[in-house]
């Protein structure tokens, strides 16, 4: 993973549609395939997955919720009063709100998302529901390098610690070393004493994570193939996402859920980009080739907690549901 937070500031839009479209150029020329993950929220994917979260297959969403349900007052005595909320993916902001409120008068809220539309539109509702907080939306990709904004000390003073939240289980789709690498940079950012709420997806059985990411009404299909439309529409491609089928299976070896979108017939694509020193780019793919478009990893809770611990933080408490198919931990910055 290159960069993160605080490592250089905010990328240029030139220099990340460069780096976006070196990456994949990279990954397509690779064996196997390869698209990033990031292609699937523009503000079309961030619906589709909106509509995912609410699906039967999709369980998720509905148990994290409900930990943070039965664990936010926990949270609340352990984080203290006045905090700084950074929160990384956003999305539609239901579990955001879930914690703001539960939180003991917080002072300011940084929501992170890469889906421009939707965090302004939240962030929006935000402000209004709590005037007295101060709210910074930040539109980035928080796998790329980006500073935290900081709120005016004479309005917004920092009063108590800062409270990292990245719910959905989004840490499963890093690679296990860039999960490590991203979460030490998240404590560089906050500090010693700073304090992160994660949700963590656990390993169970096969036919439950495969239905969840290929579910009956093709919603994640849908989502899938979305990839390429915003693909086309970044890069002026002419890729037909309708000529590719939608496939999730789960690599018990890797302890990970595989995302593929599958060739369908012999074709070729172009994508032409309006950048500086970059070519159009052509693939060829034969019929059954597949492309990958998100590793999404499970971990057994002493799993994951052994890799906080790589990255600097200390584990202080973790819940999971009845059925242990979903954890929520909270860790905190050593020193």
């Amino acid at each position: 993973m290159a960069g993160g937070i605080g490592a250089g500031g905010t990328l240029t839009d030139e220099v990340r549609l460069l780096r976006l479209f070196d990456e994949i150029s990279d990954g397509l020329s690779r064996d196997p395939r390869r698209l990033p993950e990031k292609l699937f929220y523009d503000d079309r994917g961030a619906r589709l997955f909106e509509q995912i979260t609410r699906l039967d297959a999709y369980y998720p969403t509905r148990t994290e919720i409900g930990i943070l349900r039965r664990c936010l007052d926990e949270v609340r005595e352990l984080v203290g009063p006045s905090p700084t909320v950074v929160e990384f993916g956003t999305g539609s902001g239901r579990k955001t709100n879930m914690l703001l409120d539960a939180l003991e008068r917080p002072t300011t809220c940084v929501p992170i998302d890469i889906s421009e539309a939707q965090l302004l539109r939240f962030a929006d509702e935000l402000q209004r529901e709590y005037p007295d907080m101060a709210v910074m939306p930040l539109i980035a990709d928080y796998t790329e390098p980006f500073a935290l904004p900081m709120p005016t000390p004479s309005r917004h003073p920092p009063e108590g610690r800062t409270l990292f939240f990245f719910p959905g289980s989004s840490v499963g789709n890093f690679e296990p070393s860039q999960a490590a690498s991203f979460l030490e940079q998240v404590g560089w950012a906050g500090g010693v004493g700073s304090s992160l709420l994660i949700g963590v997806d656990l390993v169970k059985e096969a036919p439950v994570l495969e239905l969840a990411y290929d579910d009956p009404e093709g919603v994640t299909a849908e989502f899938n193939r979305n990839a390429l439309r915003h693909l086309n529409h970044m890069f002026e491609g002419d890729i037909d996402p309708a000529a590719f089928a939608h496939r999730a299976v789960w690599n018990e070896a890797d302890s990970r859920i595989e995302m593929r979108l599958v060739s369908q017939a012999d074709q070729s694509f172009t994508l032409t980009p309006d950048l500086p020193d970059r070519e159009p780019l052509r693939i060829d793919l034969r019929r059954g080739e597949e492309i990958v478009t998100e590793h999404s990893y499970k971990y057994h809770i002493e799993q994951f907690e052994s890799l906080c611990r790589r990255a600097g933080w200390r584990a202080v408490r973790s819940w999971t549901d009845d059925r242990e198919r979903f954890s929520v931990h909270y860790l905190e910055k050593e020193a």
